[in-house]
């Protein structure tokens, strides 16, 4: 099973990606697969998600919500368009130091978040696009990645709350 530790944007965010422009031919991404991946994990034994579902939620309680930032504008991730997400280090490090004895760490560091809107080879000259929001992420997820060719399918297996300020 491929699972990810993720953060899906609210609708506001997901209106303000809906708007770009999308030149015909390129196999863009669908709303449904628009997630930030605060920790990739890749494909993992079922067996292992109580490990990290407890993991997680040891680590999590109390943590802060966290003020993500789209943006500025779109570009180029290895023949893909994204879209840089920023405001998610402190808290990817949490998940990445509580997932790891779990599952080890083989993505490089620092981690990079961002949203990916087109994948397959996609022309540089598409991306550049101008892109700004910002929400506060008061949730996070552990998610499943269940989809099939044109057929994108995310279940969250776990969901933790954090904490906004008082």
């Amino acid at each position: 099973m491929r699972l990810s530790v993720a953060i899906w944007p609210p609708p506001s965010v997901v209106e303000a990606l809906g708007a770009l422009d999308r030149a015909p031919g390129i196999a863009w991404s669908s709303p449904a697969q628009w997630l930030i991946k605060v920790r990739p994990l890749g494909t993992v034994p079922e067996r292992v998600v109580p490990d990290l579902v407890e993991a997680l939620t040891e680590e999590l309680d109390g943590a802060p919500a966290t003020r993500c930032v789209l943006g500025p504008k779109t570009r180029p991730l290895s023949g893909w368009i994204s879209v840089p997400v920023s405001g998610l280090d402190d808290l990817g490090a949490v998940v990445f130091e509580a997932t790891a004895p779990v599952v080890p760490v083989t993505h490089p560091q620092p981690f990079q978040t961002f949203v990916v809107l087109a994948r397959g080879r996609v022309p540089a000259g598409q991306a550049g696009q101008p892109i700004s929001a910002s929400w506060v992420a008061d949730r996070i997820a552990l998610v499943a990645d269940r989809s099939s060719p044109g057929r994108p399918r995310f279940e969250d297996l776990a969901r933790f709350e954090l904490e906004r300020p008082a």
